[in-house]
């Protein structure tokens, strides 16, 4: 870990925080994330921006664009503070948790949205006084009409995938503590390979499901929420993917590896919000939910 210090001009103080020099990404982030919000209104309402120029999905692409861009270039500025400049220390390291931690908690409550609507949605659909329930579900769960997927099947082998993928994980952490290059880089890339099967099978899924996102609750829900699930599982994927490319660049080390941890840290999540997902929406939700009074 860099002994770097930084001193203050004003006090004239020495301190072990890093202040950053002025950044652009910041500011460029913020226009871009309502460039591509704008797209988003733009495609989902079916606006077109003139008479003959109607761009559909097309319209969220200058923002999906500028937001990755900025994506990029922002990390690659604290990968070269770090690496490059040396000036991160103990307490920009502890800085860095904080803010990993609290962005895992402000997704972990993502995801509280959708367990609240499934849940909401699943419960007392035979009661009297919430004949809304009872009418657009026909008093069951899932509603009338709906074949579930079954729990022990796809859905099963996908969770068995996820669970072997975090067991590769922390051995990549492992082997970085230990300084076992060839171990990291093994593990590293065995973990994004099972998150690529992962997604290959929720397509699957997907495609073979009978019955669509719009038919009712039921289906809303349940798309809403292993979807997004599945989002992160991509984005986990692309995060280990570049931890993979660094560790194939010898970044890593056993003092410092944040940027691993950080991938581990949000993976780890990832998995705990699948077997939450598992266990309320394929397995509570399809059996025990059945019939629910």
């Amino acid at each position: 870990m860099s002994d770097y210090v930084e001193y203050d001009l004003q006090n004239g103080k020495h301190h072990p925080y890093h202040l950053v020099n002025p950044s652009p990404w910041p500011v460029l982030s913020a226009f871009s994330a309502g460039l591509l919000a704008v797209g988003l209104l733009l495609w989902f309402h079916d606006v077109a921006l003139t008479e003959t120029l109607k761009l559909g999905w097309a319209n969220i692409l200058p923002g999906l664009a500028a937001v990755l861009a900025c994506m990029f270039f922002w990390w690659r500025s604290v990968l070269r503070e770090s690496m490059v400049e040396k000036v991160h220390n103990h307490e920009t390291e502890r800085g860095l948790r904080y803010g990993m931690a609290l962005f895992i908690s402000s997704e972990f409550m993502f995801f509280v949205a959708f367990f609240w609507a499934f849940f909401d949605a699943s419960t007392l659909v035979g009661q009297t006084y919430t004949p809304t329930k009872f009418e657009v579900t026909g008093g069951q769960w899932p509603p009338v009409g709906i074949h579930a997927i079954e729990a022990f099947g796809l859905p099963f082998l996908m969770t068995m995938i996820l669970l072997l993928s975090g067991c590769t994980v922390t051995w990549a952490h492992a082997a970085i503590l230990n300084d076992k290059k060839g171990d990291t880089k093994k593990a590293l890339w065995l973990t994004v390979a099972l998150g690529t099967i992962f997604l290959f099978f929720q397509g699957y899924e997907y495609h073979h499901a009978e019955f669509g996102f719009a038919d009712n609750i039921y289906t809303s829900t349940f798309f809403m929420a292993t979807g997004f699930h599945g989002f992160h599982v991509l984005v986990g994927t692309i995060f280990l993917m570049v931890c993979g490319f660094r560790a194939l660049a010898q970044q890593f080390t056993p003092k410092a590896h944040f940027g691993f941890e950080a991938a581990a840290w949000y993976w780890h999540f990832v998995d705990v919000i699948w077997l939450f997902l598992f266990v309320a929406i394929y397995f509570w939700g399809n059996t025990i939910g059945v019939n629910l009074k």
